[in-house]
């Protein structure tokens, strides 16, 4: 950028997130007032996980309804409606604004993965009338799609693109549930219940040091987890595990559980029940102009 630098040593040792960060900074003191941060760049101060790539200029957005440009830094989109807030002194699109133009404007999955976590702190309401007023611009379609997969129950990227996945094969996904035996007790709280009939979990790395308890080790987080898959196969629910190297391969992820579901079919019907430990909204779309939270 003209007129700043930043010493090669610092930069050396930053994420491409990083350096998006420093340019933010740099760049926005010269651009015209009325300009607010926006898309790619509101995500990074709103700290929603984006995959790498694309943060190479600065995205803003000025209230008015053209006249949109970009230069070897910085890309300018136009809007007649600019929701902001402020984030360490820099205007920003409010989160719900930045979800929606995220959902516009990037790739299904990553859309999904930055709205998932966006909704543990976004109104849900506010969301709706952010997709509402973007009625008729550019991707509005595909940010419906976007954000009628988003659940704010999922609590990491690989359950986020693991649901995607799911619900984009047709599999009836209900996320985050306990199974209960006969007489009432929680068996186990599960990622998801597939068709109804199987179990499904995501295992990330951080599964077995986050569920460590004081004086333990990984090896006992493994145990307790086999003794609790034990229980719930017990019940009759056929259970399906992945892990982040599972979902490079989609199409192998959902024959799998699609197998699951047709042996479940032929299983008697399981024996537990099901309780929903829903904490928050979903945004579900049942028509191409209306959502329902759920």
């Amino acid at each position: 950028m003209n007129g700043v630098y930043v010493p090669t040593s610092r930069l050396a040792g930053l994420s491409e997130q990083e350096r998006h960060r420093l340019l933010i900074d740099a760049v926005f003191p010269m651009i015209a007032d009325g300009s607010t941060v926006s898309h790619r760049s509101a995500a990074l101060l709103h700290e929603l996980p984006l995959p790498t790539g694309g943060f190479d200029k600065v995205h803003v957005t000025r209230r008015r309804r053209g006249g949109g440009r970009a230069n070897a830094a910085v890309i300018v989109h136009c809007a007649p409606w600019v929701p902001s807030t402020t984030v360490d002194g820099i205007p920003v699109t409010s989160l719900a604004r930045t979800v929606v133009d995220l959902a516009r404007t990037e790739p299904l999955l990553s859309a999904v993965i930055a709205g998932d976590s966006a909704l543990k702190r976004c109104d849900p309401k506010e969301l709706e009338s952010e997709l509402q007023r973007a009625r008729g611009w550019k991707g509005v379609a595909q940010a419906r799609r976007a954000i009628s997969l988003m659940d704010v129950r999922s609590e990491n990227p690989g359950e986020s693109q693991s649901r995607v996945i799911l619900r984009e094969n047709g599999f009836d996904v209900e996320s985050q549930v306990e199974i209960l035996d006969p007489d009432g007790r929680t068996v186990a709280r599960i990622d998801w219940l597939v068709n109804g009939v199987v179990v499904c979990e995501f295992d990330g790395k951080a599964k077995y040091t986050k569920y460590l308890r004081q004086d333990e080790h990984p090896g006992d987080v493994v145990f307790r987890e086999k003794v609790r898959e034990d229980a719930v196969r017990d019940l009759g629910y056929p259970v399906v595990r992945w892990t982040w190297a599972d979902l490079a391969n989609p199409a192998e992820l959902v024959a799998r559980v699609a197998r699951a579901v047709e042996r479940a079919a032929a299983l008697p019907p399981p024996r537990g029940t099901v309780r929903s430990t829903s904490c928050g909204p979903q945004m579900r779309a049942h028509s191409p102009n209306a959502l329902e939270i759920a």
